[in-house]
């Protein structure tokens, strides 16, 4: 399906899986991946046996078979029009966004600039490039109002030293950290060899944890 954008594409693929008087996650793919990795699948899966409805979609990029991203400009407005759709398909629904990667800060820096939704999910922030702590990803942060789960790998080289991105969170109005213990940027853990999907899936609970919290 396509989703409508304020973009020259005019539209952007989606994939809307509806759960019932679900509340929404809204899910976003990493830089070099698109809305069908199965990392993504198995995580929208676990979110929706546990009640909620996902929606994925790719940014414009991806859908024109480009593997790096365009303007920051371009996926902020991406996010806004997806999340202007779902509030039109679940009008009574809690609207949640979350994103691997540069996915999730896209969607931190949508919100920042007024998009509306009532919490956030980092899959992995890019707090900085790797090797490169020196240039952090932080500037827009404390705007952010509503709670944000900042969900990393202990091994993930974007967040290296970790207490830089604790401190990154400190600085946010309403934020937490969930540590996955050996896991690396795609919380993958070394000697421990699962499929992409089976990883979503299990990092599912810990935002169905924060998620009913917040709701």
């Amino acid at each position: 399906m396509k989703i409508p954008v304020e973009l020259p594409a005019g539209s952007v693929s989606a994939i809307w899986e509806p759960v019932d008087g679900g509340d929404v996650v809204v899910i976003a793919h990493g830089a070099g991946t698109g809305m069908e990795h199965p990392f993504l699948v198995g995580f929208a899966e676990a979110l929706r046996a546990e009640g909620f409805s996902t929606l994925r979609f790719n940014f414009p990029y991806v859908d024109a078979g480009r593997r790096m991203p365009g303007p920051a400009a371009q996926s902020i407005t991406t996010w806004r029009g997806v999340v202007a759709w779902v509030r039109a398909q679940a009008q009574d629904a809690r609207i949640f966004a979350s994103g691997r990667s540069y996915g999730g800060r896209m969607a931190s820096m949508a919100v920042a600039e007024g998009l509306e939704v009532d919490a956030l999910v980092y899959l992995g922030y890019p707090l900085h490039p790797p090797g490169r702590p020196e240039k952090p990803r932080v500037e827009h942060l404390p705007a952010i109002v509503p709670p944000q789960l900042f969900l990393s790998g202990t091994n993930d080289p974007f967040v290296q030293p970790q207490s830089q991105l604790e401190e990154a969170v400190a600085s946010c109005q309403d934020a937490r950290i969930e540590w996955v213990d050996g896991g690396g940027h795609s919380f993958e853990v070394k000697g421990r060899k699962r499929p992409a999907s089976e990883i979503g899936a299990a990092i599912a609970p810990v935002v169905v944890e924060f998620l009913t919290a917040v709701a």
